[in-house]
């Protein structure tokens, strides 16, 4: 039954060690070096930590100057190996205490502990399981290197036991600095409250509760007092039976990695907002792309295409004469550089402003707004690396914009099925204007010659000659209204499928340079959420 628990506690203490490992992947560049070093140290301490003995517990004894902790652990081991003298401090370097060495001294190296002794593995305290024993210094040692010792220590060791005296149980420098920062690792947590026998038994029983209510109140309420004396022995049977089930219970190593992480990952909660994110709605999209095309210079083009195919138009089926005249108006499509099909598309560019500061404001303005909207309830750094995300194609994002626009089909070079029709309808009437004004001209050289002309035809009483003028520069005239109301019709199609056209290819744009690495980002923080999660998931 041990060996199935230990297990699945292994398997989520892995499942543990990869999710924190996932969150610092995931938060790289985002949170700050120092957050992301102190991450690295747990998982690498957990690493090492796992791969020496699993058959040791490692038990630390911490506690401040006079609090008789080195006479404590004499007294639990029954030897008096633990340095005891009233120089204060008196330990100034760990001691360790092993019972079952085999297997032990790759620990001990990793703990940096030079001075070992083995213990008799028959023991009370140990129960016959591997037990690691360390005298530490005292945490409010005057030598800096003392308390360097003790933190590192307290980040290492399997089991905390924390020796307190009546008179500096409520020190803030032990609960400020050691306890309410490990309040996650009460299950691997002991307080020893020694030198019991100078109190009488009300004094001892306030004392225990007042120490039992800071606990509390650091969150390490389920952390049992042990009122001992290792003077007199008062106590020591539950406080060593309390180590001895700890020590057999096995794999606590894991408890105490477990709750390192959870108290690694709790660090982060702070940075996963209010809940999972999800990509922008079509509306956003739609304001992205609208803001781009507006700074794209969409609506001069689409303009362009309008005058452009009404001066085609009128080209193809305005009146012969005045044709040419048409002809002399510049192309607008070709003012901006949009009807040259001979380049590779990555090549072709158009003549449009680009890079001005209006434009730059419309692109900022657009992308701003995508990724606030973006951005929900994220908080910082999230926030700020979402509008990274969306900023990040700027420097190329108006060529790009440029290139889409350039590399459009706006369909120019077609001409409509009409404009040859109305073309062929104008030389006819052309042509009748121009033999009724010759018929004419003929006549008049004729009189003036006085010569005898045959009888002009007539209809409906009019000269035949004169109807022909008529009906050709009347036809002429309706045919070239008829023509500019159907061309300037078709230029409205023209321009409205322009339009989408182009649309479509700046919202690709915006798709490739600004959503996709805006939904990368948000997958990347609803992931760091998760692993956050998971990583502060115990069992």
């Amino acid at each position: 039954m041990n060996r199935s628990r230990n297990a699945e506690h292994r398997s989520t203490l892995q499942l543990q060690l990869e999710a924190l490992d996932s969150a610092r992947k995931l938060a790289a560049a985002r949170l700050d070096d120092a957050r992301l070093e102190k991450l690295q140290g747990v998982l690498d301490r957990a690493g090492s930590r796992r791969s020496l003995s699993a058959d040791h517990t490692v038990v630390g004894v911490f506690g401040p100057t006079g609090s008789g902790k080195s006479s404590l652990i004499n007294a639990l081991s029954g030897t008096s190996l633990a340095r005891v003298a009233a120089r204060r401090p008196t330990t100034s370097s760990p001691l360790a205490l092993v019972w079952g060495p085999a297997g032990s001294a790759e620990l001990l190296d990793w703990l940096s502990v030079e001075e070992r002794h083995d213990m008799p593995v028959a023991s009370a305290l140990s129960g016959g399981a591997g037990l690691i024993l360390l005298d530490l210094p005292d945490f409010d040692s005057t030598a800096s290197a003392h308390r360097l010792v003790v933190e590192r220590m307290a980040g290492q060791v399997d089991v905390l036991l924390w020796v307190v005296d009546p008179q500096k149980y409520a020190d803030a420098a032990l609960h400020q600095g050691f306890l309410a920062p490990l309040a996650s690792h009460e299950a691997v947590t002991l307080v020893a409250l020694n030198q019991s026998d100078r109190l009488d038994q009300t004094g001892l029983a306030e004392v225990t509760a007042s120490l039992s209510g800071i606990l509390a109140a650091e969150g390490l309420g389920r952390v049992s007092v042990f009122p001992v004396s290792a003077r007199t022995g008062a106590g020591l049977g539950a406080l060593t039976a309390a180590v001895r089930t700890i020590v057999t219970r096995k794999g606590v190593f894991n408890e105490r990695l477990a709750a390192d992480v959870a108290a690694a990952a709790a660090e982060l909660v702070e940075f996963t907002g209010l809940g999972d994110l999800a990509l922008p709605g079509a509306s956003a999209r739609a304001g992205l792309a609208e803001g781009l095309t507006d700074a794209a210079g969409v609506g001069a083009v689409v303009d362009a295409v309008v005058a452009s195919h009404r001066r085609d138009a009128h080209a193809a089926t305005g009146w012969p004469v005045t044709r040419w005249l048409g002809a002399l108006r510049p192309d607008p499509l070709r003012r901006l550089n949009l009807r040259r099909r001979d380049l590779d598309p990555i090549l072709l560019r158009t003549s449009l402003p680009t890079g001005e500061p209006a434009q730059r404001a419309k692109v900022d303005r657009a992308l701003r707004t995508y990724a606030d909207t973006a951005a929900g309830s994220a908080v910082e750094p999230w926030r700020s690396s979402i509008r990274n995300a969306a900023r990040s194609s700027v420097p190329g994002l108006m060529d790009g914009l440029d290139q889409a626009v350039a590399g459009t089909d706006l369909a120019t070079g077609r001409r409509s099925w009409w404009w040859p029709v109305a073309g062929a309808l104008q030389w006819i009437a052309f042509a009748a204007l121009v033999a009724g004004a010759a018929w004419l001209g003929l006549l008049a050289l004729g009189g003036f010659l006085q010569l005898q002309l045959p009888q002009t035809p007539r209809v409906e009483g009019f000269p035949v000659p004169t109807l022909l003028i008529v009906a050709g520069a009347g036809a002429g005239i309706l045919l070239a209204v008829l023509s500019a109301v159907l061309a300037r019709f078709g230029a409205m199609l023209r321009g409205r499928r322009a339009r989408r056209r182009l649309s479509a290819s700046v919202t690709q744009v915006a798709v490739d340079t600004v959503v996709e690495p805006v939904a990368v980002e948000i997958s990347r923080y609803n992931a760091f959420r998760a692993a956050v999660a998971a990583a502060t998931r115990q069992s």
